[in-house]
């Protein structure tokens, strides 16, 4: 079983990209850097999958979705 990455290793990669991504891109941009099948955990959560993991930080503010769009939120630091 591979390592769990921490989500702010993906909130990292996003703010320093400074770009807005559609869903799609945003995992494919994950699992580029991070493996088809990798695991994530957040101080909440555990075992996430991408999906789960973009669905916990959205529901939490980190990211915003609009017009299909994913960028950072201002205060997306914890």
């Amino acid at each position: 079983m591979s390592e769990s990455i921490h989500g702010h290793e993906v909130i990292e990669m996003i703010a320093t990209s400074e770009r807005t991504y559609t869903k799609q891109a945003l995992k494919l941009e994950i699992a580029t850097k991070f493996g088809d099948h990798a695991r994530f955990h957040t101080c909440m959560g555990s075992d996430l999958t991408a999906d789960e993991l973009i669905a916990f930080l959205t529901s939490k503010g980190k990211f915003i979705e609009s017009n299909e769009e994913i960028h950072m939120s201002e205060n997306h630091t914890c």
